[in-house]
């Protein structure tokens, strides 16, 4: 690994993606109050931007309705940028996220962030639940995408379908994905894109290649700029941190075993919890993860920037015990400020 230097994270912009989970012993209620004390302390930390997931049918999280938590956190937060990571626009008709995030956006003006994902956030069936489409193709996403930003423009004025509040409000869109079709989009539509390497990372550097080669400038950006999400869990030690560690492990194996249960305390060792497949399966899920003390998840941050130039890095922390989480993005910001 290169030699790190203290400029190694200058100027770039970090902040919080939270699915809002609900852990062992915890229920919504408690998780959401959670999400608001991680956004109140996060905002005084310096991180940028808090951004909601959209997940649903999933005990472990609590984040099925994330405008409404959006509305929620904006309000008991007072600068920081609060938005969607995102909205799963197959979900919902575009005209809805339109008046929806109009509204957020004409309470709280200049905070409001769009982001949008075209995956379901769920399985087949609570899909269809949904009231989702079997005949979606593969153009309706960039279809909606055009749809919504019509809503969104002051040029909709004298159109027949309208959104009020909405119209003329210029709410930055941000493109999420984790392949080479979201990153080629995103730079057509001249939009921000954020790449989910926290769970999906084999595409990630094809993909910012491609967002930069098929880029064009938009009435929202100039130029391109680039986000990506990456597991984060910082402690005192490198063994503390590992240790805390194993709440996220053992969540990810829910996945891929497709229990999804609600995070579970940490444990002292991953031996005899997992096959080797399995351990092959998450490792390669979370490859993007940066685990240790503040100097060793320092020294990780500062390489990954330096071999992606991303503009943005997005932390998210499957911290079981809600303090430690706490104290893991406050040590985080650190190595962003010091």
């Amino acid at each position: 690994m290169k030699a790190i230097n203290k400029n190694d994270l200058s100027g770039t912009k970090y902040s919080v993606l939270d699915l809002v989970p609900i852990v062992e012993g915890v229920d919504a209620q408690q998780a959401i109050k959670r999400s608001v004390d991680l956004a109140q302390n996060t905002e005084k930390l310096g991180y940028h931007r808090f951004w909601i997931s959209e997940h649903h049918n999933m005990e472990s999280l609590a984040s099925s309705a994330p405008v409404i938590l959006i509305g929620h956190i904006a309000h008991q937060t007072t600068k920081m940028r609060v938005g969607s990571g995102g909205v799963m626009l197959p979900n919902h008709a575009p005209l809805v996220v339109a008046e929806q995030f109009g509204t957020l956006a004409t309470m709280y003006p200049n905070r409001i962030d769009l982001g949008l994902g075209r995956a379901p956030g769920t399985d087949q069936r609570t899909a269809m639940a949904l009231r989702r489409y079997q005949h979606e193709t593969v153009q309706d996403f960039p279809n909606n995408i055009d749809e919504l930003q019509t809503y969104l423009s002051e040029e909709n004025s004298t159109a027949s379908v309208r959104a009020t509040p909405g119209e003329g409000l210029n709410i930055p869109l941000y493109l999420l994905g984790s392949s080479t079709f979201s990153a080629q989009l995103a730079g057509r539509k001249g939009l921000p894109y954020a790449f989910a390497s926290h769970f999906a990372p084999t595409h990630l550097h094809n993909a910012l290649k491609l967002y930069h080669q098929h880029f064009e400038a938009s009435e929202q950006l100039e130029k391109p700029y680039t986000m990506a999400c990456v597991n984060v869990i910082a402690a005192a030690t490198d063994e503390e941190a590992e240790r805390l560690a194993t709440s996220a492990k053992r969540f990810m194996l829910g996945v891929i075993r497709n229990t999804r249960k609600p995070l579970s305390p940490p444990i002292d060792s991953m031996d005899g919890e997992w096959s080797e497949l399995e351990r092959m399966q998450i490792e390669q899920m979370m490859h993007y993860s940066f685990i240790g003390s503040q100097e060793t998840v320092a020294k990780g941050l500062a390489q990954f920037k330096a071999e992606t130039q991303i503009d943005e890095l997005i932390i998210i922390s499957h911290i079981y015990d809600h303090q430690a989480r706490l104290k893991s993005y406050e040590l985080v910001s650190e190595i962003f400020t010091r």
